[in-house]
């Protein structure tokens, strides 16, 4: 399943901008690929430039690194949510307000990413585990209407979104 595969029906709102960043590989296929391009890009990243903030209130690296886990098993919790034909409408989540709670700055990034990789290979194994017509069940999450699938293609983009950020302000 593609991107170019879901229905205009499927997602809307500011899930678009993430589902675009996904690009158009296979899901699964992308899960897994993506993973492994955003730990060996954090990698390459000197060391000096983790805690480093480009103004001031603007999140460090880690904290942006904390950020993609939290809000990637959101995604996928509401995902699991949807694909069990659960129709509560799920509220979105202040993304400030998750960081200002976590102690990611104290943290060493080979933790953060070994975090990273341990909640993407979770999500890869529960992915793997649906059916088509698990995949294809819509929900309302953030006052909006996304599939299981679409959700998927977010977690996918969300990273490479912030993969985009780092080049551009940290680097």
């Amino acid at each position: 399943m593609r991107t170019a595969e879901l229905l205009d029906n499927e997602y809307s709102g500011h899930f678009g901008t993430y589902i675009k960043e996904a690009g158009d590989g296979i899901l699964i296929e992308e899960l897994e690929i993506s993973l492994h391009e955003f730990i060996r890009f954090v990698q390459d990243i000197p060391m000096d430039k983790f805690d480093y903030r480009y103004a001031e209130g603007k999140w460090t690296i880690k904290d942006i690194i904390q950020h993609v886990i939290d809000t990637e098993r959101i995604f996928a919790y509401r995902a699991l949510r949807f694909s069990r034909n659960d129709k509560t409408p799920l509220p979105s989540f202040e993304e400030s307000e998750y960081a200002d709670n976590t102690d990611s700055n104290k943290r060493s990034i080979q933790d953060l990413l070994t975090e990273f990789s341990a909640v993407r290979h979770s999500n890869l194994l529960f992915y793997k585990s649906l059916s088509d017509k698990q995949l294809k069940r819509i929900g309302t999450a953030s006052g909006n209407p996304i599939s299981v699938r679409a959700l998927g293609f977010v977690i996918i983009g969300h990273a490479k979104h912030h993969q985009k950020v780092f080049k551009e302000r940290y680097l």
